[in-house]
């Protein structure tokens, strides 16, 4: 017997004709997810599935959803951060007969209770996004964990926090960690990361980049993107790192490699994406320039810490719509933007469209994948396979009207072998 939905929660339903318009003007930027949602449909692959989904609710997570639904599933869908739902996306979703647990500026209560409510779906199939959704399923919902078959995770802390599960023998099925793929961390954190975060750095703000420095705390994919943009709009890139690896990367890419401490008094923007709390606190903010901006760039808002900024603070001031001032007794004003929050969602548009089509095309095929082979997987956390990782990459190509050599038989026998050598 399916379960009763809970009705949509969200702030207005007359905003769903501005819901539609960004819909519709990121759809023809997805071919990958249209090609994807016709054969799924064809081979009714996920037909009568429930799946619950947690990510950033806005137009290209709107358009994912909506193929999960033409394809023959059931969907229901909460934000995974209270600053990054758009309201008239959720309205259009609801409209469309998407159960929609959301709403912008959602309180802390809020945000739990509508992860809740989404759960209350029963789903067969869950998609996560920093790892909430299957944190809550564990602990507060584990009454409601029977039925679930599996499902994936977008981002690397979720990936992270799935794998501490395991580890602790309390995940109680497959996850496919589809941040992993290549087509989604080479592409997504990196080219996505690296535009939108500056997209939403300069929205903020409306400042210049070049002529000044940046300070860009983590070097993973997310860490080279934001690094890399930052240089191609002029700025001088200071790298702060703790894996000597990615360090030494970071220098021979050409950017200055330094302690923290010791980048905070030469920063003019800091952009934290390192996954990890407390990497701005307190010893920085004292040696900082007056007029920083501080920008995280990280899944939760744990990695500038608020509460050492509001101790230092002898007053606070809205500087600007999603720009928080706070100023120092002797007179330096350090301008937080989007609340600690996620920059390129909380003050943007997230990642391109034409991004997100790879990222979400790869969640498609995990979905389906994870659903037919869930009782052969168990629990646990799971590569994506590579092929269908080089399915969307040839989906893409495809749809971009470009062509690409094949292997001849003879050049495939010589990468299979080993008594052929070239000497």
């Amino acid at each position: 017997m399916t379960p009763p939905v809970p009705p949509s929660r969200i702030r207005d339903p007359g905003l769903a004709a501005s819901g539609w318009q960004k819909i519709r003007w990121v759809e023809p930027r997805m071919p990958v997810v249209a090609a994807l949602e016709r054969r799924l449909a064809e081979e009714a692959t996920l037909a009568g599935r429930r799946v619950a989904i947690c990510l950033h609710l806005e137009a290209k997570t709107a358009r994912m959803a909506l193929a999960l639904q033409r394809a023959g599933a059931r969907v229901a869908i909460c934000g995974s951060n209270p600053l990054s739902t758009q309201d008239d996306v959720a309205a259009a979703l609801a409209g469309a007969g998407v159960a929609v647990y959301a709403w912008h500026g959602a309180t802390p209560e809020e945000y739990i209770e509508f992860i809740d409510q989404t759960l209350a779906f029963r789903p067969h199939l869950v998609l996560d996004d920093g790892g909430d959704l299957v944190a809550h399923l564990h602990t507060r919902r584990r009454e409601w964990l029977e039925g679930v078959r599996g499902g994936a995770e977008e981002t690397t802390t979720g990936v992270l926090r799935l794998r501490a599960m395991a580890r602790d023998g309390v995940l109680r099925f497959p996850m496919v960690a589809t941040n992993h793929a290549a087509m989604k961390h080479r592409f997504d954190n990196r080219y996505g990361t690296g535009q939108s975060v500056w997209d939403g750095i300069m929205r903020l703000t409306n400042l210049v980049v070049a002529g000044k420095t940046v300070v860009v705390c983590g070097y993973g994919w997310c860490g080279k993107g934001v690094a890399e943009r930052a240089r191609g709009l002029g700025a001088r890139v200071v790298v702060c790192e703790v894996d000597p690896i990615r360090a030494n990367e970071a220098l021979m890419d050409g950017h200055q490699v330094m302690p923290s401490e010791e980048a905070a008094a030469l920063g003019d923007v800091f952009v934290t994406v390192t996954g990890c709390r407390d990497v701005l606190v307190e010893r920085h903010f004292r040696r900082m320039k007056d007029g920083a901006l501080l920008a995280n760039a990280g899944h939760f808002d744990v990695e500038i810490a608020k509460a050492d900024l509001a101790a230092l603070a002898q007053r606070v001031e809205e500087a600007r719509p999603g720009v928080r001032t706070y100023v120092l007794p002797d007179g330096r004003r350090l301008h937080l933007l989007a609340d600690g929050r996620l920059v390129n969602l909380a003050g943007g548009d997230g990642h391109p469209a034409e991004i997100m089509d790879l990222s979400f095309g790869l969640q498609l095929l995990a979905l389906a994948w994870v659903d037919r082979e869930a009782e052969r997987l168990g629990p646990g956390v799971f590569a994506l396979p590579d092929e269908l990782d080089r399915e969307v990459a040839a989906l893409r190509l495809q749809a971009l009207g470009i062509a690409i050599d094949t292997l001849r038989p003879e050049q495939a026998a010589y990468l299979a072998g080993w008594r052929e050598g070239t000497a």
